[in-house]
């Protein structure tokens, strides 16, 4: 049921990248040219929403956006260097930025793949026309099944329920045949839990969705919220049975159980953190850029300002080869955020860097 690989990684698909990590070890003049697959962009710091699990709170919804044209360049050159993918999401509300169909063609035309995480209660004029044709995905916020808890969760109007829903309409009926696939996520939370069998049926039969996702909180080492630090989803785990009952040919339910399980596991699957500073980035709405989402404003993870310098110039810089060595001989990963966006990468590149699978050369 989970045919995007959701729930999982797809690092396997770019085994030249591995490899060329692999082969880096800890030498650096080989590991600097190892650029990201994945960048996350944050093109905004302010967000219309203050939702009661938001984890970067603790930055502050700052009112910074990046400039257009000068990120434009940037990530045409992050294109050129090798970066497959961005995806537009980060500490504010992506679809705020006014220059964002431009930032979008500037992927497209360094082919690199496109995707967004919004709450889509801001749809900008000619997006749908001009940069969804350039998009792979849309996954939308709606963490409730009716406009009151969506108010409380989200804390925001009611009316931005109906805004959301009206948008992913308009998104769905916008999609070239075969293009842009668009989704729905949900928080699995004490608050909604009664709601998602309505909300799955919503996504189905009144929005023409391509899935919903049910995923788990994480809590962010950060976050001023610690609301639902001490939440345990074995009590929902029952859940998934009777949504995937929503479930069809053409539209899909994504319960993600085994990060579920993760979060409540006492030991990670991984001693050292090996995605860190290689196959991902994030890119804050003041441009600075960082080697993981989760140790924002930790400057041992700064690597450089897109506004000063270009991207090449920081990915192989000093700043980024003094944080390859602080992960690689003094970060302790038990303090890092449970199910982080990395962590199935994580497992994967464990099994190959530390030989933890006997006997692989009998394939």
């Amino acid at each position: 049921m989970d045919p995007y690989a959701i729930d999982g990684h797809k690092l396997m698909y770019h085994p030249r990248r591995v490899a060329q990590w692999l082969e880096a070890g800890d030498d650096w003049e080989r590991a600097k040219r190892v650029y990201p697959v994945y960048v996350e962009v944050s093109p905004v710091g302010a967000c219309n929403h203050r939702c009661l699990f938001c984890a970067v709170d603790y930055i502050g919804y700052q009112a910074r956006r990046l400039p257009t044209a000068l990120m434009a360049e940037r990530l045409r050159e992050m294109g050129r260097l090798g970066v497959r993918s961005v995806m537009f999401a980060g500490e504010g509300e992506p679809l705020l930025h006014k220059g964002i169909v431009e930032l979008v063609r500037a992927c497209a035309q360094e082919g690199v793949d496109v995707a967004f995480t919004t709450n889509a209660t801001v749809l900008p004029t000619g997006f749908a026309e001009e940069a969804l044709p350039h998009v792979a995905w849309i996954k939308a916020s709606v963490n409730a099944g009716t406009p009151e808890t969506y108010a409380r969760i989200h804390r925001a109007p009611e009316r931005d329920f109906h805004r959301a829903l009206e948008h992913l309409r308009t998104l769905v009926e916008a999609r070239a045949s075969g293009g842009c696939t668009v989704g729905v996520q949900t928080l699995l939370l004490p608050e909604n839990a009664h709601e998602l069998e309505r909300l799955a049926a919503l996504c189905r039969d009144e929005l023409g969705v391509d899935y919903l996702v049910v995923k788990p909180y994480s809590q962010h080492p950060f976050s001023r919220t610690r609301r639902y630090a001490g939440l345990d989803y074995a009590e929902y785990l029952a859940l998934e049975e009777r949504l995937l009952g929503y479930a069809t040919e053409g539209f899909r339910v994504i319960f993600r159980r085994r990060t579920m399980r993760k979060y409540g596991e006492a030991r990670r699957g991984y001693v050292r953190c090996h995605a860190t500073p290689f196959f991902w980035a994030y890119v804050m709405a003041d441009g600075s850029v960082w080697g993981c989402s989760a140790y924002l404003l930790d400057e041992r993870f700064r690597y450089g300002n897109l506004l000063e310098r270009s991207f090449r110039e920081i990915w192989e810089g000093e700043a980024r080869r003094r944080s390859f060595e602080h992960v690689r001989r003094e970060l302790d990963v038990s303090g890092c955020r449970r199910n982080c966006r990395m962590d199935e990468v994580n497992r994967y590149l464990a099994d190959l860097a530390e030989e933890r699978v006997p006997h692989v050369n009998f394939i």
